[in-house]
């Protein structure tokens, strides 16, 4: 069986909205909002997931952390309904929901962001946020709703580096695109936004983007599964840390009781060394 908390952990810190704020229809900072519990997959012989137990509280960031073949992009496709998982129970504020396409999770207020970002080059900013669910007016487009919809999108997760909602979505940099694509999420009335690999590949100034975006998205009461690589991101945005280790849950505590060695340690190993905890050095990261 998985582990809850590391050991010694204390209680996980609050979320970064204020206690008790909520969005239109969003839970306290803090609520449980999805529970995982007993969550197995397998495929063929091979068991992809085994016994996962999690909770993802609104308006907190969980950090997604192991190594190649953890399971992590297993167990998010499970939730984002694409791989259902094979046995398990899961539960959408306190109640048991069955999430088996991906319109599923969409009608909960589940949304996914993979790598590829799923954006058009050739279509501009106000046409990727609505494309599929795009607003008529006597039978043809009603492009002023669009636009003012898509700049309130925009402005609402603060993102004022884009020269124009016109502009080609081709002619944006990694960190605009990311931000294009987190928008479209949220206009959906997301509860739940997964992020996978958010920051790959993105420069210093890009990734400063994304980071700000992840931490406004939880400030406004909505949860934050972010998978990662990068450590230092990691504990940048992180209220807590979920380690996965060969489809087993190693380890779930605040950010505030990893370090660097003890997450590194956890995700090649499965297992914590018995030493005291220590915070995080403010130049000790690296990536894993």
């Amino acid at each position: 069986m998985t582990t809850d908390a590391l050991p010694g952990a204390r209680p996980a810190p609050a979320g970064r909205a204020p206690a008790g704020a909520t969005g239109a229809g969003l839970l306290p900072a803090g609520a449980p909002l999805l529970e995982l519990r007993a969550i197995n997959k397998s495929f063929g012989s091979v068991r992809a997931l085994t016994d996962i137990d999690l909770v993802i509280t609104a308006g907190e960031v969980t950090a997604l952390v192991g190594d190649n073949g953890a399971g992590k992009s297993t167990l998010i496709k499970a939730i984002a309904g694409i791989s259902p998982p094979d046995s398990g129970e899961m539960l959408w504020r306190g109640k048991p929901v069955h999430v088996s396409h991906p319109k599923d999770a969409s009608a909960l207020g589940i949304a996914t962001v993979y790598q590829d970002l799923a954006l058009c080059d050739n279509l501009d900013i106000v046409q990727n946020l609505y494309l599929g669910r795009e607003r008529l007016h006597l039978r043809t487009l009603d492009e002023t709703t669009m636009e003012l919809g898509a700049k309130r999108a925009l402005a609402d997760l603060s993102v004022v580096t884009v020269r124009s909602i016109r502009q080609l979505v081709a002619s944006l940099s990694g960190g605009q695109r990311q931000a294009v694509a987190v928008a479209k999420a949220v206009m959906g009335n997301a509860e739940l936004v997964i992020l996978d690999e958010p920051t790959a590949a993105l420069g210093v100034s890009q990734t400063r983007q994304v980071l700000d975006l992840i931490k406004r998205l939880a400030d406004k009461g909505i949860a934050v599964i972010v998978i990662s690589h990068n450590l230092r991101d990691v504990f940048e945005v992180a209220n807590r840390i979920a380690v996965l280790y060969l489809g087993r849950l190693a380890g779930v505590a605040p950010a505030a009781e990893f370090d660097t060695q003890t997450a590194v340690e956890m995700i090649t190993t499965g297992t914590r060394g018995a030493r005291p905890d220590t915070k995080v050095a403010a130049d000790g990261e690296k990536d894993a």
